[in-house]
């Protein structure tokens, strides 16, 4: 069949998944089995993505073992996992394609006439919900794979029968350099995972070599706020739609903003000419940004301004995007995603405007290379909260070669205090919980949990 991973999509085919149970994987399953591929997968452990996946006739075993590759076409797998897992051992013992999940999703891209793909070191997801809010009120019937769940579609990912694909793309690896954007927006440019790119030039290379994925006759959507965004596309041959909330030189702006409660109204103009005239159920300047990144793709694919409006009025975020949680004793509970320190900015400074009295931020950190890296700027952005509560590091991939402990960021804020664990982070909000408090889990591990279980108590 040839080395070309189009061909391996194909009905008939059969695809074998190494960690089928993770948040880009299990949709590229269900696509891949809606194309008529025959899916098989592995993952680490049981879920509720697995039992899903299973009940669309998938079989997924438990455990990486080298049998489990038998009969494969080819296998695909996540950036985590590596020549030395057991199964990828066996596939290229016996001389089958092993291929990356970014180079299945750009295969999949190719068959759509539009590839809307959504990248930047903080917004993705964000904006790609909204992207899909919007063409979903356009009647656009878009496919979507998202990094996060989105209330509107009980998932992360849908497919559509639509002419249009709208993605979620992730820098991390390079893997969206396996892409095939007829739209690239890039939302900011900003130093981040320094475990795979060496340092900012690198992460600009990286992005240039993105926006020039789009053809001549695509089109590349650019925040003109962010520096970095300017610089990485400084020449670049190719039609380019900047936004700004700022720079009147900017072909997409907003326009008469007004903040009503924390949420913002403006009007969307581009070209001088007013599109849509937008209110957002989210609060927080960046997300005016990404409403202008969101309507810049709309534009440039044809989407009339009304569906924009309505597709906007609709978006209350995406799924641990300052997300709801309940109550406790008259504190309410949220929950954010947040991992780098201009997100924990942005996300800090947009809940001062909300008017709670005390804002309650309980942080777990994101792999050590991360906060090693950017250390001094996590401690500058925790001091946004009126309370601290630092939970141990989230490894992820990692080791902690680094000696570096979440500790080391409690010991630098005033008044902030070091929980080891899960139980530690529950407890402690619970003492501390006031009437009128904000308490916000935040970080893109598994400290959501305390929120869950403080509202249980609750």
């Amino acid at each position: 069949m040839g080395g070309k991973i189009e061909n391996y999509m194909k009905p008939g085919a059969r695809a074998h998944l190494v960690g089928i149970g993770g948040v880009s994987m299990a949709p590229l399953a269900e696509v891949l089995k809606g194309r008529g591929v025959a899916v098989t997968g592995s993952d680490m452990k049981e879920s509720g993505t697995v039992d899903h996946l299973r009940s669309l006739g998938i079989p997924v075993a438990i455990g990486h073992l080298p049998e489990n590759v038998e009969g494969a076409g080819c296998v695909i797998r996540t950036a985590a996992v590596h020549d030395s897992n057991p199964e990828i051992a066996a596939a290229l013992r016996a001389g089958i394609p092993v291929f990356e999940r970014a180079q299945a999703w750009g295969a999949i891209m190719r068959q759509y006439k539009n590839a809307l793909c959504v990248s930047g070191t903080h917004g993705k997801t964000t904006t790609t919900a909204m992207c899909t809010h919007i063409f979903l009120a356009a009647g656009r019937d878009p496919s979507v794979m998202l990094g996060g769940t989105l209330p509107v579609l009980g998932a992360g990912h849908r497919v559509g029968q639509g002419d249009t694909i709208i993605a979620e793309s992730c820098e991390y690896c390079n893997s969206f350099l396996s892409f095939a954007p007829t739209v690239a927006v890039i939302l900011n440019v900003e130093e981040d995972h320094l475990d795979f790119f060496q340092d900012l030039e690198d992460i600009k290379k990286s992005f240039r070599a993105f926006a020039e994925l789009a053809p001549a006759d695509g089109h590349v959507v650019a925040n003109w706020d962010n520096a970095n965004v300017r610089q990485t596309l400084e020449g670049l041959q190719r039609p380019c739609l900047t936004f700004s909330l700022t720079d009147p030189l900017a072909r997409c702006r907003a326009e008469n903003l007004a903040w009503e409660r924390g949420l913002p109204e403006f009007d969307i103009v581009i070209h001088g000419e007013r599109y849509a005239h937008v209110k957002l159920q989210v609060g927080g300047g960046h997300n005016v940004s990404n409403a202008l990144a969101a309507a810049c793709a709309a534009y440039v694919l044809g989407v009339p301004g009304p569906a924009v409006e309505e597709g906007l009025a609709s978006f209350t975020g995406a799924g641990r995007r300052f997300e709801r949680k309940g109550a406790y004793r008259g504190a309410d509970v949220y929950d954010d995603y947040a991992h780098h320190p201009d997100e924990l900015q942005a996300l800090l400074a947009m809940a001062k405007t909300l008017g709670y009295k005390r804002v309650v931020c309980a942080f777990q950190p994101h792999t050590y290379s991360r906060t090693a890296a950017l250390f001094d700027r996590f401690v500058e952005a925790l001091r946004g909260a009126d309370q601290v509560v630092l939970m141990e590091i989230f490894a992820a991939r990692e080791q902690n070669d680094l000696g570096v402990s979440a500790k080391d960021l409690a010991d630098k804020i005033p008044g902030a205090i070091y929980c080891a664990t899960l139980e530690e982070v529950t407890s402690y909000l619970a003492q501390t919980a006031r009437p009128g408090d904000l308490l916000l889990t935040v970080g893109a591990g598994d400290i959501y949990l305390a929120g869950e279980a403080l509202v249980q108590q609750g």
